[in-house]
């Protein structure tokens, strides 16, 4: 069964240099219909303006993702990662005991669009951890590629939380299909285009959660950028 979260329906917010649209209930936007799914705390779609962004600031016992949809993005933490971040590359950062960062905007002419995802940590107080990785096209084109796990496939990024996530591209009139454990949870988001998940439509900004689901058909109604998040 597909339970769908239209993406009008989410939290919005836009400070001008920031527009954000949170699936979860993220800063002063709270819903208790809709606080996270399973480990899968907070999914929000930000769009920064150029040449700002997110000063230094702290976190603690959270697993953070970040996935670029459009430009650039700067990382430094107070690990000592850091990097530009841009679509097709996965930023990790585990927060653990306690770390600091900031992300701004790498281009001083065009906004960066990028999906911010907080996943709960198996443990708390890990030593915090850093870690970017680079998807080539091809290997997401018209397919689902792990790109995240526990125990990730070659090339994936290593998680500290039994969730794997997944990320394709597909051009408009494919069809993919996923084999799922229906004893897991299944949330699919809807980065870019539309789609159609067993039967449902879902367009941009739409998500899914899934359960007792053994397989998902995704077809692409127009090119198409989804996630997809296996949660025990």
């Amino acid at each position: 069964m597909m339970t769908v979260r239209h993406a009008q329906d989410r939290g919005h917010a836009n400070y001008g240099w920031l527009d954000t649209w949170h699936t979860f209930s993220f800063n002063t936007y709270y819903d208790p219909n809709h606080a996270g799914f399973r480990a899968l705390r907070v999914l929000n779609d930000d769009v920064v303006a150029p040449k700002t962004g997110f000063g230094m600031h702290p976190h603690r016992d959270m697993e953070i993702l970040t996935w670029v949809l459009e430009g650039a993005l700067a990382h430094e933490d107070s690990t000592g990662g850091g990097g530009i971040i841009r679509p097709g590359e996965l930023q990790y950062m585990s927060a653990g005991s306690g770390i600091r960062h900031s992300e701004f905007n790498a281009s001083e002419t065009d906004p960066v669009r990028l999906l911010q995802i907080w996943i709960y940590p198996e443990k708390n107080g890990l030593p915090p951890a850093y870690q970017q990785a680079s998807f080539a096209p091809d290997s997401l084109r018209n397919q689902l590629r792990e790109v995240a796990a526990r125990h990730p496939a070659e090339g994936g990024i290593a998680i500290r939380q039994d969730v794997r996530l997944y990320v394709g591209r597909l051009d408009a009139g494919t069809a993919i299909q996923k084999e799922l454990d229906s004893r897991r949870y299944a949330w699919l988001q809807v980065a870019k285009g539309s789609v159609e998940v067993n039967g449902v439509a879902l367009s941009e900004g739409d998500g899914a959660a899934g359960a007792a689901e053994t397989a998902l058909e995704i077809r692409a109604r127009s090119a198409a950028e989804v996630l997809l998040f296996d949660l025990a």
